[in-house]
């Protein structure tokens, strides 16, 4: 079943394309059941390659450093293409 994608999901989704060119997978999902308090973040993208979880996750942090401020979370779970 397909779902649109609610106003602060496109607007993180369009931040991570933008810092993450490379990006292979972003699905953005808001967890706080559509307020935008809290986000859950899935990314694949060879930028992650041979950099440890915590280095991974700061730099999607850092990507957010603008959003994040109106946040209350984010669970961010990072992954590099399986080739």
């Amino acid at each position: 079943m397909f779902t649109s994608q609610t106003e602060g999901e496109l607007k993180v989704t369009q931040v991570l394309r933008e810092k993450f060119p490379h990006a292979t997978a972003i699905k953005v999902t808001d967890i706080s059941g559509g307020c935008g308090a809290m986000y859950e973040i899935k990314i694949e993208s060879e930028e992650f390659k041979e950099k440890r979880t915590v280095q991974q996750h700061q730099m999607v942090n850092q990507a957010l450093k603008e959003e994040i401020k109106g946040m209350h979370g984010l669970r961010i779970f990072t992954s590099v293409p399986k080739h």
